[in-house]
């Protein structure tokens, strides 16, 4: 079997501008100013504490937790207005259904969300059940920790040599090489091709459609549905 592991933000859902709010709101708890919109984004992929805690710098890290207090309280609340909604981008909804409809796949989902946030994605979109390993940043240490993806193997009772990460920042790079999984870095997350590269990204692809030929070529499968 192949375990195929997803990353969310920026990987399946389009998140900028929730973040970006989320943030806004953890900065303005504790009276500081806003980073800039692409500073603010490097941090996607993170766990929140680790994420503001990169963001303020060593001279705040006493305002690291009221911060992240913030956000999730933001999210909460909006989610339950309905307002809290990360489109997928174009094409993932297709590649995870026949990627999941391989008899020879397992999917499944390492994220610096929380397990709230990733059951609300899956919820909105209708993708329930179709991951058979969800790991967060509730249960693993930050990513580029190799937790989240040792975690998912075990559960699974997959092999590396077959598991294959797919994310849009270096963390997910790192984290896939650190585990001693395939690496697979997708750009029109957060982070540039360059950076995904440096980071050990095995292949970089521009499009989802790029997606499956990317997957067959790295671990030698069959295109067609097994």
């Amino acid at each position: 079997m192949y375990l195929i592991l997803f990353d969310c933000d920026g990987t399946l859902v389009d998140s900028q501008e929730t973040i970006l709010h989320g943030l806004e709101v953890g900065f303005a708890a504790v009276g500081l100013p806003m980073p800039g919109r692409r500073e603010a984004l490097s941090i996607v992929g993170l766990s929140l504490e680790r994420a503001f805690a990169q963001l303020v710098g060593p001279e705040h890290q006493d305002k690291v937790l009221p911060m992240a207090a913030a956000y999730r309280a933001s999210k909460r609340e909006r989610r339950e207005q309905g307002l809290d909604f990360d489109p997928l981008y174009p094409g993932a909804r297709e590649v995870v259904e026949r990627l999941g409809a391989r008899s020879d796949v397992l999917l499944g989902l390492a994220t610096g969300k929380a397990r709230r946030g990733v059951a609300h994605l899956l919820q909105v979109h209708g993708l329930e059940g179709r991951f058979v390993t969800i790991q967060t940043a509730d249960t693993s240490p930050s990513k580029p920790h190799p937790d989240m993806i040792l975690r998912a193997v075990a559960e699974t009772g997959a092999e590396l040599a077959r598991t294959v990460m797919i994310g849009d920042t270096s963390f997910d790079m790192q984290m896939a090489r650190a585990a001693g999984a395939h690496a697979i870095g997708v750009t029109w997350g957060y982070h540039e091709g360059a950076l995904l590269a440096e980071a050990g990204a095995d292949l970089i692809i521009d499009t989802f459609s790029a997606l499956e030929s990317a997957l067959a070529s790295q671990l030698g499968w069959a295109m067609e549905k097994a």
